[in-house]
């Protein structure tokens, strides 16, 4: 089995999970080298069967939506168990998109580790939006059975997605321009519009994500969100998706879009149907054709 890139998304970015795997080929010298896969949240049943339950994230109990922006998240931990826990693998989220040679990443020296993350603050956190996995050393991942846990208040959202429960001397760190948080430079070799509020794509929508709760570090925080919820609904007095602070990200992401349905990879009824569904920005087309033709 080739090595293989895993883009995991949901219904609210397709879009954007299909500009990435575009990226991951079309900036890789080594392209008939690996594999890259779209792994869905809706082919995944067991991530719908939890539907409206109640689940342990930061040490607080919070409903599981679907209709998330990032309800895909726990389809980080499916690549060891698709690729039958053999050979590597690199995840990323679909908001992730490839400047570099992403093979790089996948035929680098692991220096005997099971993943290779980038460190995220203190406390032994890890980014897991970019991982570099081992499979035959992640036999332990069994994502459904994981996901469970978190609603049998066994497993803590924060801390699996943290990677806290991983053996420490297991995991590598990663370079940032691996996992770039919004920030095109030079040494980039992986962009990540993390910064929901700013995603390229989303500009002018209305805000459809629950912002992340800080309730156990400043409780009033927590009390404006639960009135704020019962006063306008879930997503109500969120305003809408801002333009992204550096032009030129937002002009890589619609020049990569753009050969993406000049090529037939994406469909132009594919991106109307998701401008109606308020997944693509309005004016995606018009910015499409302002957009630069990309560097070779």
């Amino acid at each position: 089995m080739k090595p293989t890139v895993f883009i995991h998304t949901n219904h609210k970015q397709r879009i954007g999970a299909l500009v990435s795997a575009y990226s991951m080929q079309r900036n890789s010298r080594h392209a008939d080298r690996f594999d890259v896969r779209i792994v869905d949240a809706a082919d995944y049943p067991w991530l719908a069967a939890k539907e409206g339950q109640i689940y342990l994230r930061d040490g607080l109990k919070r409903e599981w939506l679907m209709e998330d922006l990032q309800s895909f998240t726990p389809l980080r931990f499916t690549p060891p168990q698709e690729m039958g826990y053999q050979g590597r693998a690199v995840v990323v989220d679909p908001d992730v998109f490839a400047v570099g040679d992403v093979y790089e990443l996948l035929s680098r020296d692991m220096g005997g580790k099971a993943i290779l993350a980038k460190p995220r603050g203190g406390d032994k956190k890890w980014a897991s939006s970019v991982m570099l996995l081992d499979c035959a050393r992640l036999t332990h991942w069994r994502p459904e059975q994981d996901f469970n846990a978190m609603f049998a208040f066994e497993r803590d959202y924060m801390t699996w997605i943290s990677l806290r429960y991983e053996p420490q001397d297991a995991i590598g760190p990663l370079e940032p321009e691996w996992n770039d948080f919004d920030r095109l430079t030079p040494k980039t070799k992986l962009l990540h519009n993390t910064k929901r509020w700013t995603q390229p794509w989303k500009t002018g929508l209305p805000v459809d994500f629950t912002p992340s709760s800080k309730t156990r570090s400043f409780a009033p925080l927590g009390w404006y969100r639960r009135l704020r919820e019962s006063a306008l609904g879930r997503y109500g007095g969120l305003g809408t998706y801002k333009r992204h602070p550096d032009p030129r990200q937002e002009a890589l992401f619609f020049g990569l879009l753009r050969e993406c349905v000049e090529k037939g990879i994406v469909g132009e009824d594919l991106v109307r149907e998701e401008m109606e569904r308020n997944h693509v920005r309005h004016d995606a087309f018009e910015v499409m054709r302002r957009a630069q033709p990309l560097a070779a």
